[in-house]
């Protein structure tokens, strides 16, 4: 099986209404039978949610010496929020996975195969 990175990215100051507390249960709720679903058909391999770009730390080499910057490395209105990472048979079944993850969270989804490894 394949293994996919399915990202979700949002945009920055993209119009939309604060949640109610039951709006975020009901997506909790939402996330939590996808997440469940994934792992009973064998599929689910990880997840995670990101704080904001904010919080991020780039490290780069300059003459040699590590370099850190505070900051998001690429200036940008999107940004990676979180992942799953499945298996799948082929690249039509990880799109039905990104479908059902983008109506549980409400963002745009990408799907990228992993690149295989070489043994």
């Amino acid at each position: 099986m394949t293994q996919y990175l399915l990202s979700v990215h949002s945009v920055d100051g993209e119009a939309r209404d604060p949640m109610t507390d039951e709006e975020i249960q009901r997506s909790w709720k939402q996330i939590q039978v996808l997440n469940e679903e994934l792992k009973s058909a064998g599929a689910w391999v990880f997840s995670g949610r990101l704080h904001e770009p904010d919080t991020a730390t780039v490290v780069r080499i300059s003459d040699g010496e590590a370099v850190t910057t505070d900051g998001p490395f690429v200036e940008s209105r999107e940004h990676l929020g979180g992942f799953y990472i499945i298996q799948a048979e082929d690249l039509d079944a990880a799109l039905v996975w990104a479908s059902k993850a983008t109506a549980a969270v409400g963002k745009p989804i990408e799907v990228r195969p992993f690149a295989a490894a070489e043994a």
